[in-house]
């Protein structure tokens, strides 16, 4: 059972889900994250604030387009409820992109609230850095998967029986959520302590009694590059033991995003990470997360990973 105006929904949610995150980014590159306050869900204590400086309007422009991500996922719930029998995956897609949204905006709540924002390099927003990209790639890749299952329901992953190739898969998993909090410490440090070139990066992460966020900020690139390797690796061998159109597409796909992302990792670096090239590498990382994970249900899904049913011989007599 599919419905085409539901899953041209979905993915239309996607995309506008990126463009948040995208603006997320921005608020973090420019230290905008106080430009409302301590306030929330106000922005300096009012509905809608007088924007004295660009850091309020880039902070209160987020909170609205978040605000309205809320709101089109809550339509999506209720409308995969009212499109889909109970137990379609769809449902559970939509169900799970409300969790994660709901926790994606605590945690945004929390930051503001905390005062977490802005210049703060403490101990507490470093660890809440990785969590909250984490928690975003989780809400993303939940609007993703109800986007489509509604039109692909057949794809219901399973990992029993899968042998190796299901550790293979989620080993992927692990590395690229890996990757992710490296990167979102990374990029935390990029904003608080920036740098005119790589050489004076490295020589400051190497130098004793730098902030601890320099200093952790080195071992990003080396971390993508041993993932990205990987990957690239897994998604073809993949594909050729779980042969199917979908699978050799995204593996296709996989390698073709993974090589993009190192390529534009290495500019990020090369150019200091500017905003120009950070949002870039940003949408790269969504897009390979969502590419793995949409390889990972095709490849996991009824019909690939299980075993086949044993046809009895009849005994001789």
């Amino acid at each position: 059972m599919t419905n085409r105006r539901f899953t041209a929904y979905a993915w239309g949610l996607v995309i506008f889900t990126l463009v948040v995150i995208l603006w997320g980014d921005v608020v973090q590159a420019t230290g905008s994250g106080d430009g409302c306050g301590a306030h929330w869900p106000t922005c300096n204590g009012e509905v809608l604030p007088a924007f004295q400086g660009l850091e309020t309007f880039i902070e209160f422009f987020h909170r609205i387009t978040s605000g309205l991500s809320l709101l089109l996922t809550i339509g999506l719930l209720v409308w995969s409820r009212r499109a889909f029998p109970k137990g379609h995956l769809a449902r559970l897609g939509a169900g799970l992109a409300m969790l994660f949204m709901i926790t994606e905006s605590l945690v945004g709540a929390g930051l503001v609230l905390f005062r977490l924002v802005g210049q703060d390099a403490s101990i507490a927003r470093a660890v809440i850095a990785p969590i909250h990209l984490i928690n975003t790639l989780f809400l993303i890749g939940s609007l993703a998967l109800t986007a489509w299952w509604s039109s692909h329901p057949e794809h219901r992953p399973i990992w029993k029986g899968q042998g190796w190739v299901g550790w293979a898969l989620g080993l992927g998993f692990v590395g690229i959520l890996g990757v992710a909090a490296s990167g979102a410490l990374t990029s935390l440090g990029d904003a608080l302590f920036p740098v005119r070139n790589t050489a004076e990066a490295v020589g400051r992460a190497l130098t004793p009694g730098e902030h601890f966020l320099v200093q952790l900020r080195i071992y990003h690139p080396f971390i993508a590059v041993l993932v990205s390797v990987y990957v690239v690796l897994m998604a073809n061998l993949v594909a050729n033991l779980r042969p199917s159109h979908h699978t050799k597409l995204f593996a296709r796909m996989a390698g073709v995003v993974f090589i993009l992302q190192l390529g534009m990792g290495y500019l990020n670096v090369h150019q200091a990470a500017p905003l120009y090239t950070q949002l870039p590498h940003l949408l790269l990382s969504d897009a390979a997360w969502l590419t793995w994970l949409l390889l990972t249900v095709s490849a996991l899904s009824l019909g690939y990973g299980a075993a086949p049913a044993r046809v009895p011989v009849p005994e001789a007599r």
